[in-house]
């Protein structure tokens, strides 16, 4: 039975919606910079969420930053890509792919295809560490720092619309028709931001979207240490299809295993990826476990919302974060991170506003700076991901891909980096500073 909703408070400094990573990490550094936070959430915690599960170096720095332990997660050492049909020829150079720390391999663990590892690079600005924690489990823990930090926690509690006054929003209206005023709201109610919408804030639909589907086998792949990304996944015809895999472990006896695939596809709208799922993890090795009587969890999806897709992520009090933004990588479809991030950044902005008075012009400048600092810290990453997204939906330049630029550890020491947005942008090596060039150089969409 669900508990009834608290009595909110009439007024506050900051109204936060939705109490996922994005969320909980901007009530987090609200609340510890004094402001009088609400969070609030529709569901009751602990509740599941369709998510791969994985924390990258970059979202492991963003934990670190908030004062979130990682305690008690599963450590992964970094990436291995497996592709199901061995484009490569085998005349390697293993000297070279050994330069970046990159092997090609063939495990005997029943796999017929081809297996690279790349482990998390060595970073000045990121650790290398990288582990797994169910979505659950890790927004629970968010959510405990938040109430610890001293938000107040709303839960069961859904918002129905923004408080305008003026056309500016003040706040939100609950379900129970409560109103809750607030010197600014942050909007962190996912992909389909009904605040967002609410507030005449569109997306742009011509950007690049993701979809993915994810289900939880008992596998002995639990222990692994390493996070799976497998290319060209077969369906049950045999047929080579143009989405990607993924095997997370999670230390605790489960994987994590999905499906994703991009708009840029040309079977995006028309794929069952539910059928997909289930006929390519039947095509694995059966020592694998994830046949369908190993499976424990019903098959959910979600859509990824990538590429910064709001073209406003500010207008008249509200600031939208996480997958309300669009900040999905389009490049691994990762989302945590960049939902701590773009949290925490709102909040900074929040509390300057709060130092430089509300309902002031300095304030008003102090809440737009969140608009240039999110672009300015994932629009030229955003961008380069949208240039290699369409690239890579050529299936000539995918095949290319595999056949030439996996086993070559120079090239794929450069994808590495630029996939997962892990690379230092003052210093590093060659690629950094490539990587760092090209997001200057390529021009705003």
């Amino acid at each position: 039975m669900n508990p009834a909703p608290a009595a909110p408070p009439k007024r506050c400094d900051l109204v936060v919606v939705g109490a996922g990573p994005a969320g909980t990490a901007a009530a987090i550094t609200a609340a510890r910079a004094g402001l009088n936070t609400v969070l609030l959430d529709k569901a009751v915690f602990p509740r599941d969420k369709t998510c791969g599960d994985g924390l990258t170096p970059r979202a492991v720095r963003a934990l670190e930053r908030l004062g979130v332990p990682t305690t008690g997660m599963h450590p992964v050492r970094g990436l291995r890509i497996r592709v199901s049909q061995p484009e490569y020829d085998g005349r390697s150079r293993p000297a070279a792919m050994m330069k970046y720390g990159v092997r090609g391999a063939d495990f005997n663990d029943g796999y017929s295809g081809r297996t690279y590892l790349f482990p998390w690079p060595e970073l000045k600005e990121l650790p290398n560490r990288a582990y797994t924690l169910r979505r659950r489990e890790l927004d629970a823990l968010l959510l405990a720092h938040a109430r610890a930090a001293g938000a107040e926690v709303l839960l069961h509690t859904a918002v129905t619309a923004p408080l305008l006054d003026s056309g500016r929003i003040v706040g939100v209206t609950t379900a129970t028709g409560a109103n809750i005023r607030a010197a600014a709201v942050i909007a962190a109610d996912g992909a389909g931001s009904r605040l967002a919408l609410a507030a005449g804030l569109p997306r742009r639909m011509e950007r690049i979207r993701g979809v993915a589907h994810r289900t939880y086998f008992q596998s002995p792949l639990a222990a692994d240490d390493y996070l799976e990304l497998h290319l060209g996944l077969n369906d049950a015809t045999g047929h080579q299809m143009p989405g990607y895999g993924w095997l997370f472990p999670l230390g605790d006896g489960t994987v994590n295993v999905g499906v994703g695939m991009l708009s840029t596809a040309p079977t995006f709208r028309s794929t069952d990826y539910r059928q997909l799922l289930t006929d390519w993890t039947a095509g694995l090795p059966p020592q694998w476990g994830l046949s369908a009587e190993h499976r424990i969890s019903p098959i959910s999806g979600a859509l990824l919302p990538m590429t910064l897709d709001r073209p406003v992520t500010y207008r008249q009090g509200l600031l939208l974060v996480g997958d309300a933004a669009g900040l999905v990588n389009p490049g691994n479809g990762e989302g945590v991170d960049y939902a701590l991030e773009s949290g925490v950044m709102a909040a900074d902005a929040v509390i300057a506003a709060a130092r430089a008075g509300f309902g002031t012009l300095s304030a008003e400048q102090e809440l737009f700076n969140y608009v240039l600092r999110l672009r300015a810290e994932f629009g030229g990453h955003q961008r380069l991901g949208i240039i290699f997204a369409h690239l890579i939906a050529n299936p000539r330049i995918m095949q290319a891909c595999l056949r030439l630029g996996l086993p070559n550890s120079t090239i794929m020491h450069l994808v590495n980096k630029l996939l997962g947005n892990l690379y230092d942008h003052s210093g590093g090596d060659w690629a950094d500073k490539l990587l760092t060039w090209l997001e200057r150089a390529v021009p705003s969409a």
